[in-house]
């Protein structure tokens, strides 16, 4: 086997690996399900295209994610794109794991509603349950940045969201300042 054949078989690997969960986070930056696809996608083709480098990363998964979170804000910079999917979904049954589609759609809304940055940061702090130091190291900001943003973010969505229960609280690890 030949070193692209290689190559292309770790990608291959990878991509089986990862590629729910890289899809799972760009809903979430997203907010629109054919929007992530194309944001997933994006991202796949340019790991691919610098799959060397990408493998030889320290942390391989933490590259692609930030080329996720890079393509992801340069896209929101470029105007031009103003494709939108139609408005109304179709209703779906309530699932068996107890997830509330209404709960989903509206935080999903309310996510898409934050600065492309502050969903950023709400994504990896909260959803990837990454720690203050991961979220700011992969979004390039300090970690004071990372909770100044977090602390707006999760604001304004308890604001949208009205929610009765109370603050939400992040995930703390060791080592983690609050």
């Amino acid at each position: 086997m030949g070193r692209r054949e290689r190559d292309d078989a770790e990608f291959a690997e990878f991509m089986a690996a990862r590629g729910t969960h890289l899809y799972r986070s760009a809903l979430l930056l997203t907010g629109r399900p054919h929007a992530a696809e194309d944001l997933a996608q994006a991202t796949l083709a340019r790991a691919y295209a610098s799959w060397r480098r990408v493998r030889a990363a320290d942390d391989p998964v933490a590259y692609v994610h930030r080329m996720l979170v890079n393509t992801f804000l340069s896209r929101r910079r470029r105007r031009s794109s103003t494709e939108l999917p139609v408005a109304q979904t179709p209703d779906v049954a309530a699932r068996p794991d107890g997830v509330d589609h209404a709960d989903r759609l509206a935080l999903l809304a309310s996510l898409a509603t934050l600065a492309p940055l502050d969903r950023a940061v709400v994504v990896g702090r909260y959803w990837e349950d990454r720690s203050l130091h991961e979220t700011a190291v992969a979004l390039g900001l300090t970690e004071a940045a990372v909770k100044n943003r977090s602390l707006r973010a999760l604001r304004r969505l308890r604001e949208q969201l009205s929610d009765p229960v109370g603050p939400v609280r992040p995930a703390t690890t060791p080592g983690d300042p609050a």
